[in-house]
């Protein structure tokens, strides 16, 4: 059964769910009062694209498009992490750009090794032991695991080749790489014989260049007719693009001037996602077949005209090899004076950008579809609403007390929201209560509960002077979080 040769590919990756944390507490003999041990939750596996050498089309995603990274595990007793998902790579051909559905190119992929994160991994969920605090010593709860991201991705082979080969079918061009290179793609005389580009090592003495014979193009090419519209992109990277064509041809209608002029046309029209424009790189044509009479004397008939026009012209004959010798060392000569115009790669930089002074990190706003509800947006309270476990009234406590401490209360009090009102955080709407200042409820109810929850009323003044009576005895403070609680909210 042949081979068969893909180009693009729409992939669909889900990288690992991050762990639960775990909520335990140390229990041993003589020790009652062991504390809190729950471990961390372990992150999801990350999904990654890897240039790998010895991979060469994209056959495999387009029989498996679907792909999994391994989920973190969940946290455990006495300080036990969970184990990471499994990360799992996926092999790419050289020359592979990432795009979105939408045609937003992500990445690159050229030279072996190169790595693209295609889709993050979630965080696992902290266990009860990271989250105690001098307010919280025992906490009953731990936060949830994140999921991993989905992503819809395009992947689209862009051969990585010095001299892209042009021309109408049948021109010769998948002659004419098989006579300079060791490449043995499919000949015959019929259009269209070439169906996948077809890559070749040319050396010209010390320069080797490689070189890409891609589907005859027709007028249309362009704009989807033909087979030049799914090959074109392969040419994208050629420093040079030759133009092969058929002196020998008997279609009516034709001649070499002509074919140079669709041929050119064409390439105007297309418009390449990379960036750059094809119309700026330098042109060599190759009039083909001279070994034919009839050839020979249309090739110097037309000559003076193409070289009018500043192209270079070469006549040869892939039959008689006549004339190939001149056109590789030609070759060689323009693509090395194109390496050596290309600026050297830039070592990496690492730029930090400090937020803001006056950056909250979040945006509170009205809600277009809740009359005299909000909408909360920041990375970082949609990600706390993600961990809640909310379930547990403790969990849900110490969201209020996060969110609290975040400064989202105090900017919903300041555009109007009145109580019990609808705010939106993420998927997770909720009528908004006024909360106590952060910490005091967190010692007036059991482990994996909170007062705040039982009474929607606001914490009275004899509550909070006894929150702040049990505080002072047990640790001398008042209402500060420990560092690794602030850490956290990070």
């Amino acid at each position: 059964m042949a081979s068969r040769f893909v180009d693009r590919a729409v992939i669909h990756l889900a990288a690992g769910d991050g762990g639960n944390g775990c909520a335990s507490v140390h229990r041993e003999k003589f020790k009652p009062l062991g504390g809190p041990d729950g471990g961390n939750g372990g992150n999801g596996g990350d999904v990654l694209l890897t240039v790998d050498p010895n991979v060469h089309t994209l056959l495999d995603f387009h029989f498996r498009p679907h792909a999994r990274a391994g989920n973190g595990k969940q946290g455990q007793g006495s300080n036990r992490a969970g184990a990471a998902g499994e990360t799992l790579e996926m092999k790419v051909p050289d020359g592979t750009v990432v795009l979105t559905p939408d045609g937003e190119v992500l990445a690159d992929l050229i030279g072996a090794g190169t790595t693209f994160v295609a889709a993050q991994g979630g965080r696992g969920g902290l266990g009860n032991a990271a989250l105690a605090s001098r307010a919280r010593k025992a906490p009953g709860f731990a936060l949830l695991g994140e999921a991993g991201e989905q992503r819809d991705l395009v992947l689209e082979l862009r051969s990585v080749a010095d001299v892209g080969l042009l021309g109408f079918p049948s021109a010769g061009k998948s002659s004419l790489i098989s006579v300079l290179s060791a490449a043995k793609p499919k000949i015959a005389d019929y259009p269209f014989t070439t169906l996948v580009p077809n890559l070749g090592v040319v050396s010209a003495g010390e320069v080797v260049f490689t070189m890409a014979d891609v589907p005859g193009l027709i007028p249309g090419a362009s704009e989807g007719k033909g087979l030049g519209l799914d090959f074109l992109r392969h040419i994208e990277r050629c420093a040079v693009l030759v133009h092969v064509v058929d002196c020998a041809t008997y279609e009516p209608g034709r001649d070499p001037l002509s074919d140079v002029d669709a041929l050119e046309a064409e390439l105007a029209r297309y418009t390449p996602s990379l960036g750059g424009d094809l119309a700026e790189r330098p042109r060599v044509v190759v009039l083909n077949k001279v070994d034919i009479p009839e050839a020979a004397e249309l090739a110097e008939l037309v000559r003076p005209d193409l070289e009018a026009r500043g192209l270079p012209v070469f006549e040869v004959s892939t039959a008689t090899r006549k004339g190939l010798r001149e056109l590789t060392f030609a070759l060689g000569a323009v693509v090395e004076k194109y390496r050596g115009e290309q600026p050297a790669p830039e070592p990496t930089k690492i730029v930090l950008r400090p937020h803001a002074v006056d950056d909250t990190g979040f945006t509170v706003e009205p809600d277009p579809e809740e009359e005299g509800g909000f909408i909360v947006r920041g990375p970082r309270p949609e990600r706390w609403i993600r961990q809640t476990n909310f379930g547990n009234g403790e969990a849900v406590g110490y969201l209020a007390d996060r969110l609290n401490r975040l400064g989202v209360e105090e900017e919903l009090a300041r555009q109007g929201a009145q109580p019990g009102c609808p705010v939106t955080i993420g998927d997770v709407t909720f009528d908004w209560e006024p909360s106590t200042p952060a910490g005091v409820a967190a010692h007036l109810s059991g482990r994996g509960t909170d007062v705040r929850l039982e009474d929607h009323s606001r914490v009275s003044a004899a509550e909070r002077k006894e929150a702040r009576r049990i505080r002072r005895e047990g640790t001398g403070e008042f209402d500060e979080e420990s560092e690794a609680d602030e850490e956290i909210d990070r």
